[in-house]
């Protein structure tokens, strides 16, 4: 069995593979489900120090951001994408498919948004509805602010959809001004794909409440979750060993004080060894703390060193894809993986790999994470 080093999924720890085969009820009729349920909701909503209603949804990660689209969005709304990565601007699809009118604020692919820059935008055209952003772009490895940012846009009156599917627990987040919070269970979280977490704020509901159309969508629709626990009735049958292992999942967060701290520390020492090493990381600025992206260096491509890493030393890291198809590789340090000896076994790895594709370090990477990691 390969070692995931890839950012997202990532490597599961052994009680949540144990919460996943504990025996099932039928969430449909079992009312103690309902109660757990709603115990891990608010458990979620704690850790991330925020009085809005968490739901977990039954479906991969992509699903929350949808759902946030279709719930939102009616024939001819102005919605404002911002977009420096792939799956910033991938939102415009989602807006688009419920009918409404995408308007891209593009920054550079390289550096964080430009939290001024936004503000001169908006002081020039803020008729938006909701505006999406993207916390931690995957593809890139870029993280925004998105604090500043949904303070701003909500000093506009604009609701406020954020993406921290890659990001959720691992890096920093405010989540005062977001109206919509979307996380993963297959990151940082460290629970098998599956399962998206959606926090919606009263600004949200309210919005969704309001709509004057119905939401074009069932599976894709947060409104049918809203009275589940009055009702003691979900709209589906909700996946009951996946949110067993979720809980636990979240219990192990819970009792790790110190998991941003680790993050950074992880995150911070591998840029360092990835420069030192005479690699070029893509970003400029805005780097995550969950995923670093390099690029592959000229005269090697990058297949070579992803099969290399597979075969010869029972790696997984990733390539990109859409504009960044061949040209970077990426380190998934996140949730379970963000611990020192596999991160360090990674880089080991990966000298070895470079040298024999023909990469002449300029230092060690192995050697310098070491050296910035103690």
């Amino acid at each position: 069995m390969y070692k995931i080093m890839t950012p997202g999924p990532t490597a599961v720890a052994q009680n949540v593979l144990n919460a996943r085969s504990i025996p099932c009820t039928n969430p449909d009729l079992d009312l103690t489900f309902v109660e757990d349920y709603k115990k891990l909701c608010v458990k979620i909503s704690k850790l991330l120090d925020t009085r809005a209603e968490t739901f977990i949804l039954g479906g991969e990660g992509i699903l929350g951001l949808e759902a946030a689209c279709a719930s939102l969005t009616e024939e001819g709304d102005r919605v404002l994408v911002i977009n420096n990565g792939v799956f910033g601007r991938g939102f415009q699809d989602f807006v688009q498919m419920y009918g409404g009118e995408p308007v891209l604020f593009t920054g550079d692919y390289r550096e964080t948004i430009d939290v001024d820059a936004l503000d001169k935008f908006l002081a020039a055209d803020s008729n938006f509805k909701y505006a999406t952003l993207v916390h931690g772009d995957t593809p890139s490895g870029m993280l925004n602010d998105a604090s500043a940012i949904t303070k701003l846009l909500k000093s506009y009156g604009i609701l406020t959809v954020v993406d921290a599917v890659s990001t959720m627990f691992g890096d920093a987040l405010d989540a005062a001004y977001i109206d919509i919070l979307c996380g993963g269970s297959q990151k940082v979280i460290s629970a098998p794909p599956g399962l998206t977490i959606c926090v919606l704020s009263e600004d949200a509901k309210k919005a969704i409440n309001d709509r004057r159309t119905p939401i074009r969508s069932f599976y894709a629709n947060l409104k049918v979750f809203f009275d589940y626990y009055k009702e003691k009735w979900f709209p589906y049958t909700m996946p009951i060993s996946d949110i067993k292992g979720l809980d636990a999942a979240i219990e192990n967060i819970s009792c790790d004080r110190d998991i941003l701290q680790r993050h950074a520390k992880i995150a911070s020492a591998v840029r360092k060894a990835v420069t030192a090493a005479g690699l070029r990381l893509y970003a400029k600025s805005g780097f995550s703390n969950t995923v670093t992206a390099f690029k592959v260096p000229e005269g090697i491509n990058a297949e070579d060193i992803l099969n290399t890493m597979r075969t010869e030393h029972n790696i997984l890291i990733a390539g990109s894809f859409d504009v960044f198809a061949g040209k970077l590789i990426r380190i998934g340090h996140m949730g379970n993986n963000a611990q020192t000896d596999k991160v360090a076994e990674t880089l080991k790895a990966l000298d070895d790999t470079l040298a024999k594709l023909g990469f002449n370090a300029s230092a060690g990477l192995f050697d310098t994470f070491t050296e910035n990691i103690w």
